[in-house]
C-alpha cells in the first residue's frame, strides 16, 4: 500500500510536467503529491510493510517530485544568484554524504532525519507562498533548513560509518 502511494507520487510528478506553472491544475498535482509525501511512510510503518525498497522508492520519488518543481518553477522565477549559490552548496553537502556512504556501505544511504522532514516541509510550502511573499525571504528560510538538514545528514551518515 505505501509503495502504491509512494508509486502516486512520481506519477504526479510527472503530470506536473503538462501544466502552467502556479495554474490551478499544477497546484492541485502539487498538494496531491505532496500529501503523498507525507503518508507513504506512516501507511508503511501502520501496515507494517516498512521495507529497504520503500525507502529507496521513497527518496527516488523525492528527487523526482523535486526536479519536475524546479524545471517547472526555475524559469517563472526571478531567483537572484545568490540562492543558486546557496543551492550549489547544498547539492554539493548532500552529494557528498550520499557518496560517502555508498562507498563505505556498498548501497545507498538515506537519512529521514525530522531536520529533513522539516526542510521537505518547507520546500513543499515554498511554492504555495509566492503570491504573498518575497522569494527571497521565503527561499533564505528553506535554505537555512536544507542546509542544517544537509549538514546532519552528512553526520549521521558518517556516524553510521565510523561504528
Amino acid at each position: 500500500m505505501a509503495n502504491i502511494i509512494t508509486g502516486i507520487r512520481i506519477v504526479h510528478s510527472v503530470a506536473l510536467l503538462f501544466f502552467p506553472a502556479l495554474s490551478p491544475a499544477f497546484f492541485v498535482l502539487y498538494v496531491a503529491g505532496g500529501l503523498s509525501d507525507m503518508i507513504d511512510g506512516a501507511a508503511a510503518r501502520r501496515t507494517g510493510t516498512v521495507s529497504e525498497f520503500g525507502s529507496r522508492l521513497d527518496t527516488f520519488a523525492d528527487i523526482v517530485f523535486a526536479a519536475v518543481c524546479l524545471i517547472k518553477l526555475l524559469p517563472i522565477l526571478d531567483v537572484p544568484v545568490w540562492l543558486y549559490v546557496w543551492f550549489a552548496v547544498i547539492a554539493i553537502i548532500k552529494f557528498s554524504s550520499i557518496t560517502a556512504g555508498y562507498i563505505r556501505q556498498k548501497k545507498l544511504v538515506s537519512v529521514h532525519s525530522v531536520l529533513n522532514k522539516v526542510a521537505g516541509l518547507l520546500q513543499f510550502v515554498f511554492p504555495l507562498t509566492l503570491a504573498f511573499m518575497d522569494l527571497r525571504y521565503s527561499a533564505a528560510v528553506v535554505c537555512m533548513a536544507a542546509t542544517a538538514a544537509a549538514i546532519q545528514e552528512g553526520f549521521t551518515v558518517h556516524e553510521k560509518n565510523c561504528r
